[in-house]
């Protein structure tokens, strides 16, 4: 028999995937204005960011009337709490898209060099990442959420690559020291977004396994003592 919880979850559910889609799409739209040189794709991103923040109090709504309308325990109540937080990273999903957008539209202006080719495929890690989180949720897909988690350590890699050769090309050409801090400032937003993707992972994993592994690499048994790194 179904339950009228499981009607009010599905219906979060849903909203969740259209905040999602709308995340990816908007940060794609924010990367190819940064490729394409694109400032009305850019600007187009700044109004879409506006329908994510709409979607986000929406869903802060229907989790506060599931809240006090069913009293959801034990899984059901596992999946509403990892939803309003996945809600959440998808909301910060959608501004950083919205300032990887103005970051593409002052590169619009001017006589700028091309985006790098190492910070494009950093946007394509961080996509596949964010993509893979979504799936992992639309599918309660643990073990792709562990793979998002996994693959976590080599974006911050090779973000640090990419700032790395931004902050060369600056002290070597300091007549375009305004790109490359774009540059460096795009390669932050995406290495935060491929964050709030582990963040999403993480809460597929709560709410399919019932296992909390936010900073489980910290806080385990054999993780060394703070001070005491080698």
């Amino acid at each position: 028999m179904t339950r009228p919880v499981d009607f009010m979850l599905g219906e979060l559910r849903g909203q969740l995937l259209r905040m999602a889609r709308l995340s990816e799409e908007i940060l794609q739209k924010s990367l190819a204005a940064v490729r394409e040189r694109d400032a009305a794709a850019a600007q187009q991103v700044l109004q879409d960011d506006l329908a994510i923040d709409r979607m986000d109090v929406e869903i802060d709504k229907e989790v506060l009337h599931l809240l006090a309308t069913q009293a959801p325990v034990a899984d059901d109540l596992r999946r509403v709490m990892a939803g309003k937080m996945m809600a959440n990273d998808l909301e910060r999903v959608g501004d950083l898209a919205r300032n990887i957008a103005k970051s593409a539209m002052r590169l619009c202006t001017g006589d700028s060099a091309s985006a790098p080719e190492r910070l494009l495929q950093l946007g394509e890690q961080s996509q596949l990442q964010l993509r893979r989180a979504v799936e992992s949720f639309e599918r309660d897909d643990a073990e792709l959420a562990r793979r998002v988690l996994r693959d976590d350590d080599q974006v911050d890699r090779d973000q640090d690559q990419v700032v790395r050769a931004a902050i060369e090309e600056i002290a070597q050409h300091p007549e375009a020291s305004s790109q490359g801090v774009d540059f460096v400032l795009i390669a932050k937003h995406l290495e935060r977004v491929a964050d709030h993707a582990t963040n999403i992972a993480e809460y597929v994993i709560l709410a399919t396994e019932a296992r909390n592994v936010k900073h489980a690499d910290k806080l385990s048994p054999q993780a060394p003592a703070p001070g005491n790194a080698s």
